[in-house]
């Protein structure tokens, strides 16, 4: 009688989600040092953009993978559903800097900086979390982790009021001003909400398999 061993799981997975976490760490970083030292923009976002293209070919191989692997370490709609999430971080980053490029923003308001600062941060919570989602006795720790990325996306709410706030109560800039800076401060925070994104597909995972 034949003897069928089992097939095992694809770690790949987690290689490419720490790829693509380390390469959001580099973004977050290049988008602190583009508004803290505004000067060679045009190849700071060209950078960013570079970065973007990296995550979208981490993206596609993990959808690729997920369509051509039999067995999967986690749930092939987590997997999909984590890339994407990961890929949307990056997407409002690399924006946020292209904006800032195209409209042409002469010096980034403080309120920005602090936005970028909120960004890397929560890109380095990402980056400390990954890694241990291969290891179910790291699970409690990720599950902090995700609570502390939820905090800075509040705080990064917080600072984006008080930014839209100040558009509108300085009468200071044209209307024209306003509306760019309106966008950037959207892009910025999104980058934090599609973070908090992934957070909250990491807590499903670390939920459904404790």
């Amino acid at each position: 009688m034949a003897r069928f061993g089992m097939t095992p799981k694809d770690l790949g997975f987690y290689d490419l989600f720490e790829q693509d976490t380390a390469n959001l760490v580099v973004a977050g970083e290049k988008l602190v040092d583009l508004f803290e030292n505004y000067e060679d923009v045009e190849a700071k976002v060209k950078h960013l953009k570079e970065l973007e293209h990296e995550g979208d070919a981490i993206t596609h191989e993990i959808v690729r993978r997920v369509h051509r692997t039999f067995v999967t370490p986690i749930d092939r709609e987590d997997i999909t559903l984590l890339a994407h999430s990961l890929d949307d971080v990056m997407d409002f980053i690399e924006a946020a800097g292209r904006t800032a490029y195209l409209y042409r923003i002469t010096q980034p308001t403080d309120r920005a900086k602090q936005l970028a600062g909120i960004v890397a941060r929560v890109t380095h919570k990402l980056n400390e979390a990954m890694p241990r989602l291969r290891r179910g006795d790291q699970y409690p720790w990720i599950l902090k982790q995700c609570v502390q990325i939820n905090s800075l996306e509040n705080e990064a709410d917080d600072v984006k009021n008080a930014a839209l706030a100040e558009l509108f109560d300085a009468c200071q800039l044209d209307t024209c001003d306003v509306i760019k800076w309106r966008e950037i401060y959207e892009h910025l925070e999104n980058a934090t909400d599609r973070a908090e994104d992934v957070a909250n597909v990491l807590e499903g995972i670390v939920l459904k398999h404790a």
